[in-house]
């Protein structure tokens, strides 16, 4: 299979996910394992040494995300995970993990590899750790941090001869901005269980 067939197949997917995120769709996990599985080897070809290493960690989070989604019941309400505001007492712990962790991907890509764009490669990998996670616990912020990653990759893109790749990740940034808004709307807070915050 050629690299620009990759990319098309993986670019096919990607529509796929993003449409599945928007509705809030379980299926979106069943994708997000196989899209990123080809992505290993699409960025690594391409010298995005960052960005290959980040697809391995999208398929096992993905496979965490299906779990969360399928069994996790609210403490409360014995119904599937809702959508809910990210809580402000994990605000500070995921700034802080986030600058740790570009720090450290920054690090290994400068000192490691022959990557071209540690700083913004690393960039999108940080942030894409706390936006996967987000998602995973149905956090309507999630939409904002993947902005800002679809945003940088594809620029990123354009500038590996990635073309697919980077049209799709800018139609993603058209989407996450009407995926927040649509999730916005479904948003609710959890009741309070007794004597302490919702999960």
């Amino acid at each position: 299979m050629s690299l620009d067939w990759l990319d098309i197949v993986t670019t096919i997917l990607g529509l796929i996910y993003i449409w599945l995120e928007y509705r809030a769709h379980i299926a979106l996990w069943v994708v997000g394992i196989v899209m990123p599985a080809l992505d290993v080897y699409l960025y690594y070809s391409h010298g995005l040494y960052g960005d290959a290493g980040m697809a391995v960690y999208y398929t096992l989070a993905a496979v965490y995300g299906l779990c969360i989604w399928k069994f996790k019941k609210t403490r409360k309400l014995k119904q599937e995970l809702p959508i809910i505001h990210m809580p402000r007492s994990q605000y500070l712990g995921t700034t802080v993990f986030f600058f740790v962790s570009w720090a450290a991907i920054y690090y290994v890509l400068k000192n490691w590899t022959d990557s071209t764009v540690p700083v913004l490669d690393s960039f999108t990998n940080a942030l894409s750790f706390v936006g996967m996670w987000a998602l995973a616990r149905k956090y309507l912020e999630q939409w904002l941090f993947w902005i800002v990653v679809d945003m940088v990759c594809t620029v990123l893109y354009v500038q590996k001869g990635i073309p697919f790749k980077a049209g799709l990740y800018g139609l993603y940034v058209v989407i996450a901005v009407m995926g927040y808004r649509k999730w916005k709307e479904r948003a609710h807070p959890l009741p309070l269980p007794k004597g302490g915050e919702s999960e």
